[in-house]
């Protein structure tokens, strides 16, 4: 496992992070048995980053996740989330966080978490977020239930907005930089690095266009964006790979970015993942753009085809 600093923070994250929705049955159903085998025997490799957030499966993420986490917690710095409760159930007030984080807590069977992140905070008041809810994050920080706070959004330009206005430790967008579309570039990317602020990234999979078999019926992207991802699985299908793991593979490349966010819901994705670590883009090729095992770096697979083909239909 590779690791990288989270800001100016003094956590060592692992590149590749561990995206618990699964455990909430976002993607469909995960067995009880499956969340408890992610104690102990995946932990020996995946030792850094877990995120939990009480949404996913009104709670269900963090009781399984806690269950899974006694004896284990020191070897993993643990994230999750308040703000949003339901799908449509946001409540960013300071009562509403500081009962949030106590509420997690005894889910996750622990006294703090190492980083405490208000969710999708594009649903709430920005106001309220800037002058109660970030302070009421820093409460808590204060009573040690939470090393660091961070903030987690869609649109860029509300991330900056509030982070220019109250000082926070971490921010995490999903859906900005993967195959499809970089404007986390554009946007946040340089705010985060002149600020020192840690920055996450999370749907690497475009939320589960960039598989295989394409995204759940419920996203919501437009058919062309759906299009070009099936050329693009195609395209990798024929060279020999699947389009999951060079998409994965092109987020963990990004020379800022200390995690990116990977949802896995059975052991058999948890050993898919770490391999994507065994491998490197290419710097043979001539653009560093090309998929290859890092013992053998002779050119594969072009990001930048694959590029092409997702890119412009999703800026």
């Amino acid at each position: 496992m590779e690791y990288r600093k989270l800001g100016r923070t003094d956590l060592q994250v692992s590149i590749l992070g561990f995206g618990t929705a699964p455990l909430g049955n976002v993607y469909g159903t995960t067995k009880p048995s499956e969340g408890k085998t992610r104690g102990p025997p995946c932990y020996r490799e995946w030792d850094q980053f877990l995120r939990l957030i009480p949404y996913y499966g009104l709670t269900l993420s963090e009781e399984r996740l806690g269950e899974a986490l006694v004896g284990w917690r020191d070897k993993v710095v643990l994230a999750t989330k308040c703000g949003r409760y339901g799908l449509d159930a946001f409540d960013f007030s300071a009562a509403r966080v500081t009962a949030s984080i106590d509420e997690s807590l005894r889910r996750l069977r622990t006294d703090h978490v190492d980083l405490l992140q208000a969710h999708d905070v594009e649903f709430g008041d920005v106001d309220q977020v800037i002058h109660e809810t970030v302070p009421a994050m820093r409460k808590i920080q204060k009573q040690g239930k939470a090393r660091y706070i961070g903030i987690t959004g869609y649109p860029l330009k509300t991330l900056v907005r509030i982070a220019e206005a109250v000082p926070v430790d971490s921010i995490l967008s999903y859906s900005r930089y993967n195959l499809m579309i970089t404007d986390i570039d554009n946007v946040l990317t340089p705010f985060a690095r002149e600020h020192g602020i840690g920055l996450i990234n999370a749907a690497g999979l475009h939320m589960g266009v960039l598989t295989q078999g394409g995204a759940p019926a419920w996203h919501p992207a437009p058919p062309e964006v759906h299009e070009a991802a099936r050329k693009a699985a195609e395209l990798c299908r024929k060279r020999g790979f699947d389009i999951a793991d060079v998409a994965i593979r092109f987020c963990l490349d990004h020379p800022y970015v200390s995690s990116t966010l990977v949802g896995i819901a059975d052991e058999e994705q948890l050993k898919a993942s770490l391999k994507l670590l065994q491998v490197q883009t290419d710097p043979v090729s001539g653009r560093g753009n090309s998929f290859a095992p890092r013992a053998n770096v002779q050119p594969r697979l072009a990001f930048g085809q694959a590029r092409e083909l997702t890119g412009e239909n999703c800026n």
